[in-house]
């Protein structure tokens, strides 16, 4: 995750300079459930409103919270299918509150209500994130249910309020660029307090013409909107957290916006600001974040559902993440990961730490190759010649079911 909001902050005013990112265990995004009220178009999880069999038991949940407190997991984001159809969900993040982690609930908001909001305001959630797809036909349309974006945003009011922290999870995709800066207006009108934006996990056509290439300059435009909204609530004092995920690429667009955009102050702050960015260093898949899914399966992050790494009802979860014999874990614990092509060539690899590994490997079989998704160009990462590696492989589609929202 892409913390902009901080990184902003710290060319607005002076701020110490940390040191790099070392959290004591991963987070831990853990879909708790596969059930769902809705069948979004873009789920990852190929949810529907059924029961699925083998799913964790409570007290299955609970002996893997006592192994991920030993662990120093520092945070649980408790998310689904949909979490509230989970029978039990109040009892587990209570009990996650009562054990010290920070934990945030991921939704669709169309289950919050007048009937629950009291429970969940009880329990005293660090944080409740909403998704929502575009304005309210769009949105309807992206979760196949009349009225779903009335149901979502009457969720959000409610949550705020009862003095929850609660944010917007909004994904770019094609169809949805067009309507984010309504969605950023909806933000300011609605003083709603995070803003999260989650880039599409898309393959593309690899490295042909990505200076001209279609969703590449949709994404600069929508990354340059973000960046001026976020600087614009700095410079007004409003207290909002602006994030993004999914393209750590961004890391490295800031830097170009500030220098565009702020030359005076990037002039005096562009080796603090590299610095701070080195000291977050990117992706951190199979190390800073990790994935449990409802039938107790460890994923490198909510994007490898397709690779098991083991199952905490046949080994802790300790074991599991510290277990380097999977050479793809074996990999991401590697202080400088086995990249390929323009990845390997590109001299802001310590910013973005490689990207997003799980396109390059659904598009090529090789998760060390370059990844298509980073929208910048050869001149900007300092590559002469690209490998062409993954320009040249025919893309097979492999990657449309590859889903992009956890609710």
């Amino acid at each position: 995750m892409f913390r902009m909001t901080q990184f902003m902050k710290s060319l607005a005013q002076d701020t110490p300079l940390g040191a790099a990112r070392k959290p004591p265990g991963p987070v831990v995004i853990w879909n708790l459930v596969r059930r769902c009220n809705l069948t979004c178009k873009h789920c990852y999880s190929i949810s529907a409103d059924k029961d699925f069999p083998g799913e964790l038991s409570t007290e299955q949940v609970f002996s893997t919270m006592d192994d991920l407190k030993e662990f120093k997991v520092p945070v649980l984001i408790l998310s689904g299918g949909e979490p509230l159809l989970r029978p039990d969900i109040y009892d587990i993040s209570h009990r996650a509150k009562e054990m010290g982690f920070y934990v945030g609930l991921s939704t669709n908001g169309t289950l919050i209500t007048e009937d629950n909001i009291k429970q969940i305001a009880d329990v005293g959630y660090d944080y409740v994130g909403i998704s929502i797809d575009g304005m309210e036909k769009t949105h309807d349309l992206f979760r196949q249910r009349q009225g779903a974006f009335k149901e979502s945003m009457h969720g959000i009011d409610l949550c705020k309020d009862n003095g929850i922290k609660v944010g917007m999870r909004f994904t770019l995709t094609q169809d949805t660029v067009a309507e984010l800066p309504d969605i950023l207006n909806l933000m300011e009108e609605r003083d709603i307090d995070k803003f999260y934006l989650s880039h599409l996990n898309y393959a593309g056509r690899g490295n042909k013409n990505r200076k001209d290439d279609v969703f590449h300059k949709i994404t600069r435009s929508a990354m340059d909107l973000l960046f001026d909204t976020c600087w614009d609530n700095i410079q007004r004092g409003k207290e909002r957290e602006f994030v993004t995920g999914n393209n750590d690429a961004d890391g490295v667009f800031l830097m170009q916006w500030a220098k565009r955009n702020i030359p005076e102050i990037y002039q005096q702050k562009e080796d603090e600001l590299r610095t701070r960015l080195e000291n977050w260093g990117g992706n951190s898949s199979g190390v800073n974040i990790s994935n449990i899914d409802n039938l107790g399966n460890v994923h490198p992050d909510t994007f490898w559902w397709d690779y098991n790494l083991g199952n905490v009802k046949e080994r802790a979860f300790s074991e599991i993440w510290q277990d380097t014999s999977d050479p793809l874990m074996a990999g991401f614990k590697q202080a400088q990961r086995p990249l390929k092509g323009r990845c390997a060539a590109c001299k802001h690899k310590a910013i973005c730490g490689g990207n997003t590994r799980v396109r390059a490997y659904q598009l090529t079989g090789d998760p060390w190759e370059e990844d298509p998704a980073c929208y910048l160009t050869d001149e900007e990462i300092g590559v002469v010649t690209s490998d062409r590696r993954v320009e040249n492989r025919p893309y097979d589609g492999r990657l449309k079911n590859i889903q992009i929202s956890q609710v």
